[in-house]
């Protein structure tokens, strides 16, 4: 599945109202370690059928980052029907982050 990118105007649909879990990534372009992130990001999205991967640029976005008390980046949140089940600050590994998910 690609990558979605959410903007204030899409998240309600996309994010708040999917019933798949959703694996949100908030990065800048600037953030070194949010560029390390991305290729995990980006195969965790073609291998993981059953959750929808979404990137928040918190330069672009910045209301929702704030939703969410986005201090530091890369900063991943896990959401499922509409709540928020666990997030994680900082570079982490497929492994680590496929923990975050709760079972399916």
């Amino acid at each position: 599945m690609d990558i979605l990118h959410i903007t204030k105007e899409n998240y309600k649909a996309e994010v708040l109202e999917e019933d798949k879990v959703v694996l949100l990534d908030f990065w800048a372009p600037w953030c070194g370690p949010c560029r390390m992130l991305s290729p995990v990001i980006e195969e965790i999205a073609k291998e993981e059928e059953n959750i929808k991967v979404c990137k928040i640029n918190i330069d672009e976005q910045s209301e929702l980052a704030s939703a969410y008390r986005v201090m530091s980046i890369p900063t991943l949140a896990v959401m499922q029907k509409g709540n928020l089940v666990s997030s994680s600050v900082g570079f982490k590994s497929k492994k680590d982050i496929l923990k975050m998910l709760p079972a399916q």
